[in-house]
């Protein structure tokens, strides 16, 4: 039986290893690459990202990333984006950023908002709210997940009715809670994201990511 071949987004965002090895322990075949015949051609593609939004927005221009995103999503072809690689498929974060803010990739509305709450960062294991009918965490459901982040999408904002593109169109969104609610994960047909690490969650990461890659 043919393994699913994912690539690991390569823009110069750091935890990428970890990454590479808990998808190949799921059965993946992983390659860690910004080649864009390879992107396009892989079965998923993993975006990762730690540290500032607009410093992995600035990385993922540096390789087409959004424009690589966005092909792929055009076309059906799965995308998981993890951490601040699931933050940066909103608009835009009110994190500072010396050398000036950068938009998102805007796959979803929505701005990422510093949490509200007196230790921050958010950082350890919490449990998520999952949507109804949720494949990405389906037999993990009532499990704990490893947070860390100080920004989080705190106000899920419905498209406007008649958007062009099905994405936007009845997402799943399962939600956490540090010092208010946030967005712990979207499925939204072949676009999905989790704000928590799910590579560094033990048993109930590895079982989410083993539900993502024999999706593909």
């Amino acid at each position: 039986m043919t393994r699913p071949s994912v690539v690991v987004l390569d823009y110069g965002s750091g935890n990428v290893h970890s990454a590479v090895r808990a998808l190949e322990r799921v059965g993946a075949d992983v390659t860690l690459t910004a080649d864009r015949a390879a992107v396009l051609d892989a079965d998923g593609l993993l975006v990762p990202g730690v540290g500032n939004f607009s410093a992995c927005v600035r990385g993922l221009q540096a390789v087409r990333g959004g424009e690589l995103v966005g092909r792929r999503l055009a076309g059906g072809r799965p995308v998981l984006g993890i951490c601040v690689g699931h933050q940066v498929m909103f608009e835009r974060s009110t994190e500072p950023y010396d050398a000036g803010a950068l938009d998102g990739l805007g796959e979803w509305p929505g701005v990422v908002e510093r949490l509200s709450a007196e230790v921050v960062p958010h950082m350890g294991w919490n449990t998520v709210e999952v949507a109804p009918g949720s494949a990405l965490f389906a037999g993990v459901e009532d499990e704990r997940f490893y947070f860390v982040h100080s920004y989080a999408v705190r106000r899920w904002e419905l498209p406007e009715p008649g958007a062009e593109t099905s994405r936007l169109t009845a997402p799943l969104v399962s939600w956490s809670e540090h010092g208010g609610r946030f967005v712990a994960a979207v499925e939204n047909g072949p676009l999905s994201a989790t704000q928590f690490h799910p590579e560094k969650s033990g048993d109930a990461g590895a079982h989410l990511l083993a539900n993502w890659v024999r999706s593909l």
